[in-house]
């Protein structure tokens, strides 16, 4: 056990972290191994176009629950690898639309097999006392119904009552 196993709940972030970055490097391991060229960082907003064709840069922040500047930084990304395009949106100037290229359609078209499996791997991956799908919805809606930094500011007030 390394010292960020056993600092607990204080090290939750990193061990999420590495939690991701463990799953996501397999990730990208399981699309080489089906010949796909896909960096799995990408996953959201391709998936957010498949599933809503057409979006501003805002609607796909939101969908994805990211910021607006992270959002920004993966659209460029995918611009380069010529997967998505954007074009103004005709009824208000200042807003981009952002769709999936013809590149990016065939993408997913290859995509959807090897989303089968990984959804059967981290399922089995997951089956565990404590899902983890579960706890992860649970602790979202915590968040939602209080953030983190509220509830260590609470703590914070009633240590000093």
């Amino acid at each position: 056990m390394n010292v960020i196993d056993e600092a607990g709940v204080l090290a939750i972030s990193t061990r999420l972290q590495r939690l991701s970055d463990l799953i996501r490097k397999d990730g990208l391991q399981i699309y080489k191994a089906h010949g796909i060229n896909f960096e799995p960082k990408w996953f959201p907003v391709i998936y957010a176009l498949h599933k809503k064709p057409v979006l501003s840069v805002v609607e796909i922040a939101a969908e994805i629950g990211y910021t607006h500047p992270s959002t920004i930084s993966l659209l460029k990304e995918l611009e380069k690898q010529k997967l998505i395009r954007s074009k103004r949106d005709k009824t208000d100037e200042r807003k981009r639309l952002i769709q999936l290229t013809k590149k990016g359609k065939d993408l997913v078209g290859q995509m959807k097999p090897v989303w089968q499996l990984i959804v059967a791997a981290v399922t089995d991956l997951i089956n565990t006392e404590n899902n983890l799908m579960e706890a992860v919805s649970e602790v979202e809606d915590q968040l939602k119904k209080k953030s983190f930094t509220e509830r260590a500011l609470s703590l914070m007030e009633h240590q000093q009552e």
